[in-house]
């Protein structure tokens, strides 16, 4: 039997035990919680000391909603724009060809991190950079894209695709070809189509795992692990064989836009996780995507757009009898469906289809996830906690960056912008608040920052040089509320609250320690925090 004494300041979260000094682990899992001195008298000669001295121990920190193989992908296989900072577009050239003079073998490139603004910019730009192979642009956010000419003719994208989707999710020139500039349906069809092996895929994910270890992360949600490519789910379960996964991975199956038959499509995501799921990949229910998002022009509001009347975004999964069927179907197989639910329109669409579910199931812990939440109304922030969906909310979102927030008030006005993105108030209705990061869609994953902008609803002035503003401030929320968000909230989410998400006896050994109190040392210290050591099963797997 391994055991270990683990020493230290812990924060548990546990209601009943709320501190303690030392921890034993037996075969990773907790043997007791309490003092040095009983952890001692009780762990056996052979023991291993694990002492942090007055450094603060935190149960695993748990993230709701990332990509694991997008992160791994654009760490290694992309191109990556972020480093460019604000849209440059000779930047972008720049960095896009070193990337190609790099990796001339590639039948394929991927520059990903592209940040849209006013300069419009089409197929050509990309034909003078790369003209004799496929070249994909992507933003950060994943939503949008601009193809080279060889890229359409490889995804096949013309006329007539253009006008099956609409000019407003392909756009075209004067004469109705399409000029390269995708968004929402054809790029989330499109990606999973580029070339990658399941070699390929392996690596990026032991890339991401790496990062998301380093960060002080012992478990994440896939949020629709098949969306970057399919064979993803398959890289998870080989590398979990081989005894490489030390990240657990709770991951929710990619499923298109008004499947077809949902009753079929719950029945391939239960095979799925009958032959592939198991400690540390697993899958626990289907992921589909509403809208788009505000700054595209594409989230579902409940209005119209401010600039454009008749339109109030792009509606994706919207047949309501679907999406009910989904999410019975789901919770036959004791599975939930999470969604991306920017709009308001969006979020007050998945409600109904919730609360019609619940009707047939009688099932009211169903623990359905709604993603993003941009925009929700006072009624929709009742009816989330009333149905026991989960709302999945972004702190490092709610600052109010200059340029970016003007946009936004263009498209939906200053009422609705200056209301954006509630915290508390999920909280206040007693839903089950967990925080995401939506990384790499968004490009930080990070414990001290998302403390800080859920206490301040700005980023601390090294993150932006302190060009942004508080927004929304009256959501701002405790810093108790933020752990239980991070942490017993996220486990409830995928139900494993029995195994995780607090440092109690018999739960899984997962522990994450850092040089800060999170919960009373000055919310300026917090952002200056540094992580000292993630520990997974016991074992430490990271350390500074």
């Amino acid at each position: 039997m391994k055991q270990t004494i683990v020493l230290g300041n812990i924060i548990t979260m546990d209601e009943k035990r709320p501190f303690a000094r030392a921890a034993l682990v037996k075969d990773g899992v907790f043997a007791y919680i309490g003092s040095a001195e009983e952890a001692k008298k009780l762990a056996g000669a052979d023991a291993k000391v694990l002492d942090y001295g007055e450094n603060f121990i935190y149960p695993g920190f748990l993230e709701s909603h990332c990509h694991g193989h997008l992160a791994g992908l654009r760490f290694i296989g992309q191109a990556d724009l972020m480093q460019a900072g604000l849209t440059d577009y000779a930047k972008y050239r720049e960095i896009i060809k070193e990337f190609i003079a790099k990796n001339p073998k590639r039948e394929f490139y991927v520059a990903a991190g592209w940040i849209e603004n006013d300069e419009y910019v089409t197929k050509a730009y990309l034909d003078e950079i790369c003209p004799d192979k496929p070249l994909l642009l992507q933003t950060g956010g994943g939503h949008s894209m601009l193809l080279n000419t060889k890229a359409l003719e490889w995804a096949g994208i013309d006329a007539a695709y253009a006008k099956k989707y609409g000019y407003d999710q392909v756009h075209v020139d004067e004469n109705g070809e399409p000029d390269g500039y995708i968004c929402e349906g054809p790029v989330f069809e499109i990606v999973p189509k580029l070339p990658t092996t399941i070699e390929d895929i392996k690596e990026y994910l032991l890339a991401w795992q790496d990062f998301a270890l380093r960060s002080g992360f012992t478990a994440v949600c896939d949020a629709g692990a098949e969306i970057v490519h399919r064979d993803a789910p398959q890289a998870y379960h080989e590398l979990e064989q081989e005894g490489k996964l030390k990240l657990r991975t709770y991951a929710y199956m990619y499923v298109l836009d008004n499947i077809e038959n949902p009753k079929a499509e719950i029945a391939r995501i239960a095979a799925q996780r009958a032959t592939i799921s198991g400690e540390y990949f697993h899958i626990v229910g289907a992921k589909a995507f509403l809208d788009g998002v505000t700054e595209a022009h594409t989230g579902w509001q409940n209005q119209d757009y401010a600039d454009e009347p008749g339109y109030h975004g792009v509606e994706r999964f919207n047949d309501h009898d679907k999406m009910v069927e989904l999410i019975t179907e789901a919770d036959k197989e004791g599975m939930s469906v999470h969604v991306h639910s920017e709009g308001g329109g969006a979020t007050h669409f998945m409600l109904g289809c919730i609360e019609d579910a619940e009707k047939i199931t009688g099932n009211k812990d169903q623990r359905n996830v709604l993603a993003h939440l941009h925009f929700v109304t006072e009624e929709d922030i009742r009816r989330m906690a009333e149905t026991g969906s989960v709302p999945a909310v972004p702190p490092l979102w709610t600052a109010k960056i200059p340029g970016h927030y003007e946009i936004e008030v263009s498209y939906v006005g200053e009422e609705l912008a200056a209301n954006a993105y509630p915290i508390k108030s999920f909280y206040d209705a007693g839903a089950n608040v967990v925080f995401h990061s939506d990384y790499p869609v968004s490009p930080m994953m990070n414990v001290k920052y998302s403390i800080y902008t859920a206490e301040k609803r700005s980023y601390p002035k090294e993150v932006l040089g302190g060009i942004d503003l508080p927004n929304n401030e009256k959501e701002a929320i405790t810093r108790e509320q933020s752990l239980r968000a991070m942490t017993i909230n996220v486990a409830r989410q995928w139900r494993q609250e029995h195994r995780m998400g607090s440092i109690e006896f018999g739960k899984l050994a997962n522990m994450t320690v850092f040089d800060c109190d999170f919960l009373h040392d000055d919310i300026e210290k917090v952002a200056q925090a540094n992580i000292v050591a993630t520990i997974v099963d016991g074992e430490e797997v990271y350390k500074a």
